[in-house]
């Protein structure tokens, strides 16, 4: 089992509040958040910066837990990093649409998504009813990055408002994904 502090909690744009799963996740299990400078304006040189910062700040190899934004901050990562080798797996849940016309004006600097296989194991999570981007959508991403998609059926955008409280089916996600 990999150690807890080595399981990265990633959140998307505006942060994880405090009903959401990885927040609810992080209080009990104490995987660690990557504090990101500015939530509300993200700049993706800048939060790509900080995550290579808090992977090269650990010894052992990294589990990147993402959400929505965060799970387009692994992209953008994992296509310029020298330090790929250094995360075991990544737990991509709800991918946000950056190119989706509703958030490319706010989102301008995410733009274009990398589209070439991640190169560490990965689970793609998505929802069927997610405003922030489409199945289909979500379904070529985890081609592209050869990740496994696993669908959540009508679960919104996996967030705090989808009513999902500390989500244990993620967490069963993220196990089978640890011991793969």
């Amino acid at each position: 089992m990999t150690d807890c502090a080595n399981i990265l909690i990633l959140p998307g744009w505006q942060g994880s509040g405090p009903q959401h799963w990885q927040s609810l996740w992080q209080a009990r299990h104490g995987y660690p958040r990557v504090e990101q400078h500015d939530w509300m304006r993200p700049l993706r040189g800048d939060w790509i910066a900080r995550l290579e910062d808090v992977i090269l700040s650990t010894n052992a190899p990294a589990v990147l837990v993402a959400h929505s934004l965060g799970c387009m901050l692994v992209a953008a990562w994992a296509s310029h990093s020298r330090n790929t080798d250094r995360v075991k797996a990544a737990l991509l849940v709800a991918p946000g649409d950056v190119e989706h016309e509703s958030l490319r004006p706010v989102l301008a600097s995410w733009s274009p998504i990398p589209l070439q296989p991640l190169p560490f194991k990965s689970t793609l999570v998505a929802s069927q009813d997610d405003p922030c981007c489409s199945l289909a959508r979500a379904q070529g991403f985890a081609v592209a990055w050869g990740a496994t998609l696993v669908d959540a059926g009508v679960a919104g955008h996996i967030n705090a408002d989808s009513g999902l409280g500390d989500w244990p089916q993620g967490q069963v996600l993220l196990n089978e994904l640890l011991h793969s």
